[in-house]
């Protein structure tokens, strides 16, 4: 497969985890992807005003109106309920697998009953429900933080159900004290950041600060990589692994099926993943908008580029979560709980953190397929904690841009 190279900071294309890039450059209709090769940056500019802002693009994209509108209100109204119910809306706040939002909640006046919502797995990308299991760790965390911030004191029980395995957590209030947190605080402000990073190292001080998010926790541990020599290894894993998945059929059409590419896709699902949230700079996300996209190959050639190019090469550090069993629903709920610790802690500390998961993605696609494994073996030697496997890795650093917010669905959508 051929890489499309682009300047170091152009950082066009969206992501894996994001919106399908436009088409290959060719001699064929004019996309997003051919006009911003042809024509290069400073002509960007006057193809912008060229177009107008009375243009129907611009406005049916939401070009000039990015991250408000109803889907986006969760965002900015999370804090207002100060009833068990309130704790919901932190919890679908949390970091999830492509913006699936597995959740479903059953809300008394002293009880949050979660729920999976099988309807919302990513398919073949997420073969075994891992990342769906680790994304309801994560809304639980929310949950917890916000009970305890509203003078709850919770109490959990995981898999609550022996007979019900969608019945993943109960969590009971009983009156306590008020306990604020800076963790709960960036509840709000945390947003997946996928842009490039820069070159400023992130410190010991804060890799500290940020392993200590597993305290209480038990059965899940975290490992940093910092050094070059490591963060080149990983990032040589996950490239090879985004390889594995674009040459997947299946898995390549599991994760187009979470794209939303227009404002009315985000308004009518108010999930999935957007151009906003890929950390594109402000032109280039006007121009990505306002041009046509195109295919699904188109966007995993780009995918793979971006991740050669800006996501393993801007990497200030690596995370990896690590288990004795990834299988294990309930380390899975506990990791997420890290996960979600680590991503707070992270948006405290000024820096932006990216999900990195195609390793395990592969990791379980060969299960599921029956395949010898290439992928585990080498992540174990990589992590070489005897005993122990990945859970999940994200990537941090510096970054150059905010992230952009995601759509989420309302709380009355998804509680019974």
């Amino acid at each position: 497969m051929t890489a499309i190279t682009d300047p170091p900071d152009s950082d066009i294309a969206p992501s894996h985890e994001g919106a399908a890039p436009p088409a290959a450059v060719g001699t064929g209709p004019m996309t997003r992807r051919s006009m911003l090769h042809r024509v290069g940056i400073g002509a960007a500019t006057v193809v912008v005003a060229g177009i107008g802002v009375g243009s129907y693009r611009v406005f049916d994209n939401g070009v000039l109106n990015a991250g408000h509108g109803s889907a986006y209100d969760p965002w900015s109204n999370w804090r207002k309920d100060p009833t068990s119910l309130g704790t919901v809306a932190a919890a679908i706040l949390a970091a999830n697998p492509h913006n699936t939002q597995p959740w479903i909640f059953h809300v008394t006046a002293d009880t949050v009953e979660m729920f999976t919502d099988p309807t919302r797995r990513a398919g073949t990308l997420d073969a075994m429900d891992r990342e769906h299991h680790i994304g309801l760790g994560c809304a639980l965390e929310n949950l917890l933080l916000a009970a305890a911030a509203r003078g709850f004191q919770p109490a959990v029980t995981l898999l609550p159900d022996a007979t019900d395995p969608t019945h993943v957590a109960t969590v009971r209030f009983a009156a306590g004290a008020r306990v604020e947190s800076t963790l709960h605080d960036a509840i709000g402000e945390r947003h997946t950041n996928r842009g490039p990073y820069t070159n400023k190292a992130v410190t010991a001080d804060v890799i500290t600060v940020l392993g200590s998010a597993t305290a209480g926790l038990d059965g899940v541990d975290v490992r940093w990589f910092t050094t070059p020599a490591d963060r080149a290894a990983l990032g040589a894993l996950i490239i090879d692994a985004t390889t594995a998945i674009v040459d997947d059929v299946d898995q390549s059409k599991d994760s187009y099926a979470w794209l939303r590419m227009t404002r009315d896709q985000i308004d009518s699902h108010r999930d999935g993943l957007t151009l906003d949230t890929q950390g594109l700079s402000p032109l280039i996300l006007a121009m990505a908008k306002i041009l046509p996209a195109t295919s699904r190959a188109a966007g995993d050639s780009f995918w793979l580029d971006q991740t050669r190019t800006v996501h393993t090469a801007t990497a200030a550090a690596y995370g990896v979560i690590t288990v004795a069993d990834p299988d294990d629903p309930t380390l899975q709920l506990v990791g997420g709980r890290l996960l979600q610790r680590i991503h707070l802690a992270a948006t405290v500390a000024g820096l932006g953190l990216q999900h990195m998961n195609q390793i395990t993605e592969r990791i379980d696609r060969d299960a599921q397929l029956g395949h010898d494994s290439t992928f585990g073996p080498a992540m174990d030697a990589f992590v070489a904690q005897p005993g122990r496997h990945a859970l999940c890795t994200v990537r941090v650093g510096h970054p150059v841009r905010p992230g952009r917010l995601s759509p989420r669905r309302p709380v009355s959508e998804v509680t019974r």
